[in-house]
């Protein structure tokens, strides 16, 4: 099991330590470092700067919302960077939610969440392949432009610049049954958002037999620190925040995984807490146990002991979301 780096997207502002964080890491042999994006920074950007201020960590997105950029644009992005980096670069996508991609990007939700997804993957994939141009006649992406407010101009269009890696590799982030299924049909990796090193078998429903070098990277929160629960609160609000404050009352893919994992009435608790305002008391809500279940917090030899639990699954890639370089620093020398 490797290790990545795990950092986000920003909040208020760009986080000084990212960068530093991101060195220590290779310094230390982690594998990889991954931005994301929600409605602030972009996941690209900030990628970049980490590339030209590093040269032997992989680079990836965890995730690269599909609704920010066409998926050519998309590729654009991956290729660039892959190519300015050395061939480092991971393509981590997510499809959203109803709240992001209708709010933020003010484009409708798919009513076919794996269609779409199918499709962007789709053209992603001869983008990098540049075997022909790119050509799509899809529910939710036509390559060229089909639509009746179009001109009838659009001519299809390879690449004018050649792929570093055509198997530049491609992960999903992915929540619910269907959508993992598809994910390991049409994809390089997975990135869970919860995982649950002791019950992913019953959660997630995974096949005997995953596909040949397919990757499963989940996120984890982990702190090398002596009170557990002080340091399950970062956690706690993290999910407060996704299962209260990242979707709609009646569509919420973060709390419907929470309710598979068995915190079904916990999870609707701190929908309502957060819906109402109460976000302290919301955070507070989340239970100390699911907090605990998909992170790794407390003194070292706690963490060593669950670590192992980690590892005995089918997990490849465990990319961690860590505020030090202690905590950096004893992951590696646990993990060998």
């Amino acid at each position: 099991m490797r290790l990545g780096l795990a950092l986000g997207y920003w909040g208020r502002g760009p986080s000084p330590a990212h960068l530093e964080l991101a060195r220590e890491a290779e310094r230390l042999g982690y594998d990889s470092v991954w931005t994301a994006e929600a409605w602030g920074s972009d996941a690209f950007t900030a990628l970049t700067w980490i590339a030209a201020h590093t040269s032997r960590i992989g680079l990836g997105t965890a995730v690269a919302q599909m609704a920010a950029r066409t998926p050519t644009a998309t590729a654009m992005h991956a290729l660039t960077l892959d190519h300015l980096s050395g061939g480092r670069m991971r393509l981590g996508l997510g499809l959203s939610g109803p709240q992001v991609v209708e709010g933020w990007y003010g484009r409708p939700f798919p009513r076919s969440p794996l269609t779409a997804t199918r499709e962007y993957v789709d053209v992603v994939r001869q983008v990098l392949r540049r075997e022909a141009p790119v050509t799509l006649a899809g529910r939710h992406h036509s390559f060229p432009y089909a639509g009746e407010d179009g001109t009838g101009l659009g001519k299809p269009l390879r690449s004018i610049t050649h792929p570093l890696r055509a198997d530049l590799p491609v992960l999903l982030g992915a929540e619910g049954p269907k959508n993992i299924a598809q994910t390991l049909e049409i994809a390089d990796g997975w990135l869970p958002l919860y995982w649950s090193p002791g019950r992913w078998r019953e959660v997630y429903a995974l096949p005997g037999r995953l596909p040949e070098g397919f990757r499963i990277a989940p996120l984890v929160r982990a702190q090398v620190c002596d009170d557990v629960s002080a340091g399950l609160l970062p956690v706690k609000a993290m999910l407060g925040f996704y299962i209260g404050g990242m979707g709609h009352a009646t569509r919420n893919f973060h709390a419907d995984l929470m309710a598979r994992m068995g915190y079904g009435a916990e999870a609707r608790h701190v929908r309502d807490l957060f819906a109402e305002g109460r976000r302290e008391e919301a955070v507070l809500a989340v239970p100390d146990a699911f907090a605990d279940e998909i992170s790794l917090v407390g003194p070292r030899e706690r963490i060593a002991e669950r670590l192992a639990e980690w590892r005995s699954g089918p997990v490849t890639e465990l990319l961690v979301t860590a505020p030090d370089r202690e905590t950096l620093r004893t992951l590696a020398e646990l993990n060998g």
